[in-house]
């Protein structure tokens, strides 16, 4: 099989390789899959970079990168069912506490960690389900019941943002979204009733006066440590603040008293860490969006995978309106 993989930090272009490895055989409980297309997240690049708080050196002596893939099941081991051979599946968790992962024609893995993928949803759409979909399912979703309540989705253009967005919608919520100025459209067209720019100095007033002065029943947070301050503002008492990202401000300072008279509730999600049975409850959410034509996954753009530092690249730039892939049938 090809495969990119690094032995090393350092700049994509500098430390990703194309390398030639025996196919894989599946274990008891495995399968392996040909992948159609790899999904590259900011934790990929990140990873790859080296840029994790206190990580000095790759946890493995070669990394394939990558956790989000879609393709073809083409080998089951012992213990899996064999109906399974043949079956279009998207990927979770490909390169968590892994070697190998999806930046690759193959990747073998257990068998739980591949899930069916609808026949009307492309692979490229499926690459995008397993760190981007799930978060964003389950920021929105993660309480329950969104039906009647107001969400406030801050980065609401971003990847993981414009599918909350999105979702939010589809599950009967009224939604608030902030983005830069340049970036609005992309989430009305997400369907936010209402979209606000983030670098605003009164923005929590802006932000209640849109929503007739009640506050938010939920609010998913990309940049947590720079935005708790008008979250703290926002938050109706007894919700929640769903945190996945705080990537600008890791180690934020924030006022206790706001959110103690809210009983307000932090969430902090790690999708690779999520219990099976939210996870469970989140791919049947995500599937059933897809399958009302109420989830729209954009691209922003696609590479071979001889191409893949470009990929990395993309993502390091920021600014995108769609996921990064690589195309291993390009």
């Amino acid at each position: 099989m090809q495969a990119m993989s690094y032995t090393r930090f350092g700049a994509a272009a500098d430390v990703l390789e194309m390398i030639t490895l025996s196919t894989p055989t599946p274990k008891p409980g495995e399968v392996l899959v040909e992948l159609a297309v790899s999904g590259v997240n900011p934790s990929d690049v990140k990873a790859r970079s080296g840029s994790r708080p206190g990580v000095t050196k790759p946890a493995f002596d070669r990394i394939i990168p990558h956790s989000d893939g879609a393709g073809t099941i083409v080998a089951v081991g012992d213990g899996v069912a064999s109906d399974r051979l043949g079956t279009r599946v998207w990927i979770w968790n490909g390169q968590w506490q892994r070697a190998f992962g999806t930046a690759a024609t193959h990747i073998c893995l257990p068998a739980d960690q591949t899930v069916a993928l609808p026949e009307s949803v492309s692979f490229e759409t499926g690459a995008s389900l397993g760190i981007p979909g799930l978060t964003a399912c389950h920021a929105v979703f993660g309480g329950g019941d969104i039906r009647g309540q107001t969400l406030l989705v801050q980065g609401g253009a971003g990847t993981v943002g414009l599918l909350a967005v999105q979702l939010a919608k589809w599950g009967g919520a009224k939604v608030l979204a902030t983005t830069s100025k340049g970036r609005m459209a992309a989430a009305r067209a997400a369907g936010a009733d209402v979209v606000l720019d983030y670098t605003t100095a009164d923005l929590p007033a802006q932000i209640l006066a849109a929503n007739d002065g009640k506050f938010m029943d939920r609010i998913v947070e990309v940049e947590f440590g720079l935005n708790i301050a008008t979250d703290a503002e926002v938050i109706a008492p007894n919700g929640t603040i769903a945190a996945y990202g705080s990537a600008q401000s890791m180690t934020p300072a924030l006022n206790f008293g706001p959110l103690l008279f809210k009983a307000a509730t932090i969430d902090i999600l790690l999708i690779y860490l999520l219990p099976k049975l939210q996870r469970d409850a989140a791919i049947t959410r995500l599937h059933d969006a897809l399958g009302q034509d109420a989830l729209n996954c954009p691209v922003e753009a696609s590479y071979p995978l001889e191409h893949c530092a470009k990929a990395h690249e993309a993502v390091e730039a920021a600014g995108r309106d769609g996921a990064i892939l690589v195309n291993m049938q390009a």
